[in-house]
């Protein structure tokens, strides 16, 4: 595969450091290049016991001849599309991410779950869901939820399974890849910046299940136009889960009971309220998805049923912290996109005081301040996008806005302003880019920030 052969790392970020464990591994010769970096700085990244050429700054064209590198592998915050990439490309050199190479290592089944919204909570509950059924040595959980697919596919074997969280940016450089399952949560405006269009970002998405035939399984909402859009050309075999309707084939919600339908047969799967303790809808397709999925592995729907009925939510994610003289705060650091917080807001039952604001993506957030619905008192705006979001809150009518410079600033605001019986939301929907190095950073900030505070 890579034995003997020059691979180019681009980026020394977790998928650069794990690209380079697993290539040193197969036997390849590394060369390591960031342009953001020091060569010294890169060296210090480097892993124990691995040899690599370091470049920083920028990559020679002549570098390329001479090292005669026959592979590339991009970092998922790379773009595809700069001249550095089209040179390679140019030149013959073959373009794959981390994801590639650790599939190009893969002994076992694979399961893939993408989406703009969702994917962490829904790959964390099919992991636990594979585990309950293979045991937890048989089962890896990899991808964009924070542990590098490189470092783990050494370890799969024929009987193993490997839970993926995918990101519209690691599937531009997926070539092979062929998960059993697959999974297209949805997919509203995101990441503009770097795909430019919403044809392109839901490109990007549909590459989950290219190379999948009718002998493996697309799981797909059928309440998203995209998705559902897809399901019509997906070339795998289509598995529907929809929050709105019933239907003939697939797993739906129908009053406060998830069910499944098999030629319009219906079976009552479990009770939303009695049966999860996860809230809001977003979590309800979240669990629809991972059922579909984890049947389409043969798990037994007794265990199914069992992990989901004894699952929290994910760090992050509408994640309840404390309740503090009288007011819940609530963590939805992870609402990173405007649709993620309409989910985040959905969830909340009380008159919320908003967080909000961040690094910009060339979101628009008209719908989601649409979708406050007389439930946000107040709207604490920080980072890049303040000015952005309060002149769309203002168009719209809200005009309860109060702006921070800092983090800590924009807690005590929000302290003031809640009263006994009220909820603090972080929901950002945007980026932590900026302010924070990522969003589980921010999180945690808010998370100590309140956990500090007199009961």
């Amino acid at each position: 595969m890579v034995k003997g052969r020059k691979c180019l790392v681009v980026g020394s970020g977790i998928s650069g450091i794990g690209a380079m464990s697993l290539l040193n591994k197969l036997g390849a010769e590394i060369v390591l290049f960031d342009g953001k970096l020091s060569v010294e700085e890169l060296k210090q990244k480097v892993p124990e016991g691995v040899r690599a050429t370091c470049y920083s700054g920028e990559l020679p064209e002549s570098t390329m001849d001479a090292e005669k590198i026959e592979i590339a592998v991009l970092s998922p915050g790379v773009p595809t599309d700069i001249p550095m990439v089209n040179k390679m490309r140019d030149k013959g050199i073959r373009i794959i991410g981390e994801i590639e190479l650790g599939y190009l290592a893969e002994k076992g089944r694979v399961v893939a779950i993408t989406g703009t919204n969702g994917k962490t909570t829904t790959t964390t509950l099919v992991g636990e869901i594979m585990k309950a059924h293979l045991g937890e040595e048989k089962t890896f959980v990899v991808g964009n939820i924070g542990n590098p697919y490189t470092l783990e596919a050494l370890k799969t074997a024929e009987d193993t399974v490997t839970v993926g969280e995918i990101s519209s940016f690691q599937l531009e450089t997926v070539d092979t890849f062929l998960p059993q399952v697959s999974a297209i949560l949805n997919v509203t405006p995101d990441h503009l910046n770097r795909h430019y269009t919403m044809e392109a970002y839901a490109g990007a998405k549909e590459k989950i299940a290219a190379k999948q035939t009718k002998e493996q399984i697309c799981v797909l909402n059928y309440e998203n136009e995209y998705t559902r859009a897809f399901g019509e050309k997906c070339p795998a075999k289509v598995v529907y889960f929809s929050s709105a309707r019933t239907l003939e084939n697939g797993y739906f919600l129908q009053g406060e009971e998830i069910c499944k339908a098999v030629s319009g047969q219906v079976e009552v799967l479990l009770n939303i309220h009695k049966g999860m303790n996860l809230v809001g809808l977003c979590n309800v397709e979240n669990v629809m998805a991972a059922i579909a999925m984890a049947e389409g592995m043969q798990v037994p729907m007794e265990t199914i049923l069992k992990v989901v009925k004894g699952f929290k939510a994910v760090e992050h994610r509408i994640e309840f912290v404390a309740t503090k003289g009288g007011v819940d705060y609530y963590n939805d650091s992870k609402g990173t996109n405007p649709d993620a917080a309409i989910q985040g807001i959905k969830a909340m039952s009380k008159s919320t005081i908003l967080i909000g604001g961040g690094y910009d993506k060339q979101n628009e957030y008209d719908e989601w301040i649409e979708s406050f619905d007389n439930k946000v008192k107040w709207l604490v705006l920080i980072g890049q996008t303040r000015e952005k979001i309060a002149e769309c809150a203002r168009k719209h009518g809200f005009t309860n806005i109060k702006m921070a410079d800092t983090f800590e600033e924009c807690m005590e605001l929000c302290t003031s302003l809640a009263e006994p019986g009220e909820a603090v939301l972080l929901s950002p929907a945007c980026a932590s880019w900026g302010m924070f190095p990522n969003y589980e950073v921010r999180g945690k900030l808010f998370k100590d920030y309140v956990n500090q505070l007199e009961k």
